[in-house]
C-alpha cells in the first residue's frame, strides 16, 4: 500500500524525483546496475567487509566473555575496560580508527569489529554469570569436572543470552559498514550510497537502502532460524 501511494504521488507530481526517486525509478536502477554486474560487485564486496568484521568481531567478543564470565580475578581484568568503552557511542571511535588504521580496507573492518565486539561480549558474560547457581550446586552432586560443568551447564546456560547478543551485534555490523563505506570507498553498497548523495541521484541513494534492509532482514532470519535449532526447548508464549 506504501508503495502505491509513493508510485501514485510520484506520477502526480507531489513527490519531485530529485527529492525521492519514485519506487519505479528506483527498479530501474537495480535492474540495470544488476545486468550490469555491478550490483553484484559491490554487494559483494560489502558481505566480504562485514563477513570478516563479524568473524573477528565475534571471535573477540566470546574469546572476551568467556574469560571474564569463568574466572573472577579475569573479571576484575577485562569487565571494568570493557564495561567503560561500552558507555562511549562505537561510532564515535571512527576518528581514532581513522588514525590508528588509515581510511583503507582496514578501517571499514575495524568499525564493524568495533560494532560487532560489545554486544557479544556483554550478553555472554551476561548469560554466564546469570546461570541459575542450583546448576552449580547440582553439578557438585553429579560429581562433574571444570570442563563438563562448562560444556554442560554454563554453555546451555548462557546460550540464549549469548545469541541475543548475535542480533545486536549484526545490526551494528551493517550501521558500521555504512559510517566505513562513506570514507574513501570505491566500492560496495556504501559506495552506491555517496555516489548517489555525489551526484544528487536519490534513486541511487534510495536502493541502497533497500539493499541494507534487505540484508538486514534476512540476516535476522537466519539469526532467528538458529534460534530455533540450537534452543528448541525455547518456546514462544504467542499462539
Amino acid at each position: 500500500m506504501l508503495l502505491v501511494l509513493w508510485q501514485s504521488a510520484s506520477w502526480l507530481g507531489y513527490i519531485n524525483a530529485a527529492t525521492l526517486a519514485s519506487p519505479v525509478e528506483v527498479s530501474q536502477y537495480l535492474w540495470g546496475s544488476l545486468r550490469e554486474g555491478s550490483l553484484l560487485v559491490d554487494l559483494g564486496v560489502s558481505l566480504r567487509r562485514v563477513a570478516l568484521g563479524l568473524a573477528i568481531g565475534v571471535a573477540a567478543g566470546t574469546v572476551l566473555g568467556l574469560i571474564a564470565g569463568l574466572s573472577r580475578s579475569a573479571e576484575d581484568v577485562v569487565d571494568t575496560p570493557l564495561q567503560m568503552l561500552r558507555a562511549l557511542p562505537f561510532l564515535g571511535l571512527a576518528p581514532l580508527l581513522m588514525i590508528w588504521l588509515g581510511i583503507d580496507e582496514a578501517l571499514k573492518v575495524g568499525l564493524v569489529v568495533v560494532g560487532v565486539v560489545f554486544p557479544v561480549y556483554l550478553n555472554l558474560f551476561k548469560g554466564i554469570v546469570g546461570v541459575d547457581p542450583k546448576f552449580y550446586e547440582l553439578s557438585v552432586v553429579q560429581g562433574l569436572n571444570r570442563f563438563q560443568l562448562i560444556r554442560y551447564i554454563v554453555i546451555p546456560g548462557a546460550l540464549p543470552s549469548y545469541l541475543i547478543g548475535l542480533r545486536f551485534s549484526l545490526a551494528n555490523a551493517w550501521l558500521s559498514l555504512v559510517v566505513g563505506e562513506a570514507v574513501n570507498s570505491n566500492a560496495g553498497i556504501g559506495h552506491i550510497l555517496q555516489q548517489g548523495k555525489d551526484f544528487l541521484r536519490t534513486d541511487m541513494i534510495v536502493a541502497a537502502l533497500v539493499i541494507y534492509a534487505v540484508l538486514g532482514v534476512l540476516i535476522e532470519a537466519l539469526v532467528r532460524l538458529i534460534e530455533k535449532i540450537v534452543l528448541p526447548w525455547a518456546k514462544d508464549f504467542r499462539q
